[in-house]
């Protein structure tokens, strides 16, 4: 109970305390702030370069197949027959197997 006591008499200190702090912080920013310049007010902003304009021009010409061609016609194979299922094994061969892990 006697810090407690202690505490609330030292309040002002601690305003005056923080109050010091705060001010010297501001002051060494301006001080900083001048010595360096004002250079960010200057600066204008960064302007990117446009992008570069590709022009392709290109001309693609179809040969025309001869008249009286030869026309292919391409047909498609029935589908394969399906792989026969494997057979199943028994209780008796799949405790006899080793284990798989």
């Amino acid at each position: 109970m006697a810090e407690e006591a202690e505490n609330g008499g030292g309040s002002l200190k601690s305003i005056l305390i923080g109050l010091a702090s705060t001010v010297a912080i501001a002051v060494g920013g301006f001080v900083t702030k001048t010595l360096t310049g004002d250079d960010e007010a200057a600066q204008p902003a960064a302007v990117s370069a446009p992008a570069p304009v590709i022009n392709i021009t290109q001309q693609q010409q179809q040969a025309a197949a001869p008249a009286g061609g030869k026309t292919v016609i391409i047909k498609e194979k029935a589908a394969a027959q399906p792989a026969a299922a494997p057979k199943k094994k028994t209780e008796k061969e799949a405790l006899q197997e080793e284990p798989k892990w």
